[in-house]
């Protein structure tokens, strides 16, 4: 059996957040969440690679993805609910929990259910 050494960096949170109370038009609108989210990653001090984000049409709403050298943050919008779900992954020294700090404050989230889960074998000493 072969061991295998975890990689520090590797150590990170996982955030799983539900938005609620937002305004329809905003969980419509591409651009503006895709701007929401990249300054969201600065904030918690991530490095963006890439972000993508698709406008369903219509009525419907919005998936998109910012790909983070730490990770990434991606959102699912429902206008129709006034829901968003968001699923942050941060290593290294990234803080996703402020990211979706930053996020529920631009959406104007009246509801907020947030949960995290530590991802990795071993935690970097603090």
């Amino acid at each position: 059996m072969t061991s295998v050494t975890t990689p520090r960096e590797a150590y990170g949170s996982h955030v799983l957040a539900d938005l609620g109370g937002i305004g329809a038009d905003l969980l419509r609108d591409a651009v503006v969440l895709e701007t929401i989210l990249v300054n969201a990653a600065a904030v918690a001090g991530a490095r963006v690679l890439s972000a993508h984000f698709h406008h369903f049409g219509g009525e419907h709403g919005v998936t998109g993805v910012v790909l983070l050298a730490e990770s990434h943050i991606t959102i699912h919008t429902w206008p129709e609910h006034r829901f968003a779900a968001l699923d942050i992954f941060m290593c290294g020294k990234a803080r996703p929990e402020e990211a979706v700090a930053q996020i529920a404050r631009d959406l104007q989230a009246e509801l907020q259910n947030v949960r995290t889960c530590e991802r990795g074998f071993a935690p970097p000493p603090r």
